[in-house]
């Protein structure tokens, strides 16, 4: 109760804040009108979010009750053969399912409720746990065959829904990994000495900057699939778990590798694209 009571103190606070700094410039003094629009909204989203915990609370009452929740994550564990990666794999899975007829938030109270115990009871930390199910909930967001924001923005673009499915995933890919990454290495979330928290840190960045540059085929110009290949083979490289002398040296190869194409193809930025296909592809 005095955590709850906190809480709605902390979040008065941001929203005067806002107002009062919002109301020291004209281009974002709010008026009358607007105060009462907000209000409005507000009320409306709050109505939203009431409705969705209701309908989760009698789910997971129901769960709780019949004594399921507790033969769920047995099952799930079972299933795994006691293997972490492949309890996250089915986890992972479970909320892309789930995420089709469900929102983000019933998705992620839902499993909290059901996997995540099962995450911890193999040795995952429980923030770690309930941040991958978060994270998986809200990839399934652009996870085709139902990634409604990606279809409502291949309608405004004129552009076909599938393709911008997949563009979608492939784009977004680093949201499909770094969740495994930080459920298998805590210090990714701060959970570690400072030493294993910074090289956690560090060799995530660039390893993702990294792999998002080898899916979207471009740095500084267009990449061949031999320079994709080998971004995504430095990313790797950086993303796994550094737990060892072994995986410290790779993290190293990785980055030197990283480097030396990242290197190349500054060096080669001023050749410029002379074509472009039917299909946007650019020719060099």
């Amino acid at each position: 109760m005095i955590e709850n009571w906190e809480a709605g103190k902390a979040g008065m606070v941001a929203v005067i804040v806002v107002f009062v700094v919002a109301a020291l410039q004209k281009e974002t003094r709010p008026s009358f009108q607007k105060i009462v629009t907000a209000l409005e909204e507000t009320g409306k989203i709050i109505l939203d979010i009431a409705v969705i915990t209701a309908l989760a609370g009698i789910v997971i009452g129901a769960l709780h009750f019949s004594g399921f929740t507790f033969k769920i994550s047995l099952l799930l564990v079972t299933l795994s053969g006691n293997n972490v990666f492949l309890l996250l794999i089915i986890t992972a899975l479970g909320c892309l399912f789930l995420g089709l007829p469900l929102p983000t938030t019933v998705v992620y109270i839902t499993l909290a409720v059901l996997a995540a115990p099962a995450l911890v009871q193999l040795g995952i930390p429980p923030l770690a746990a309930h941040l991958f199910l978060f994270y998986f909930g809200m990839v399934s967001l652009i996870t085709p065959p139902d990634c409604l924001p990606v279809y409502i923005a291949a309608s405004m673009a004129q552009a076909i829904f599938w393709q911008t499915g997949w563009t979608a995933m492939r784009l977004g890919i680093a949201a499909y990994i770094v969740p495994f990454i930080f459920a298998l290495h805590p210090p990714l979330i701060l959970m570690g000495t400072l030493k294993e928290i910074l090289i956690a840190v560090v060799t995530a960045v660039v390893g993702v900057i990294l792999l998002g540059a080898g899916c979207a085929g471009y740095l500084f110009r267009p990449l061949s699939w031999i320079t994709r290949g080998l971004l995504w083979l430095a990313a790797i490289l950086l993303l796994l778990p550094s737990t060892s002398n072994v995986l410290l040296l790779a993290d190293f190869v990785g980055f030197a590798l990283g480097a030396a194409v990242v290197a190349w193809e500054w060096s080669r930025r001023e050749h410029v694209p002379r074509a472009v296909t039917e299909s946007g592809t650019i020719i060099p």
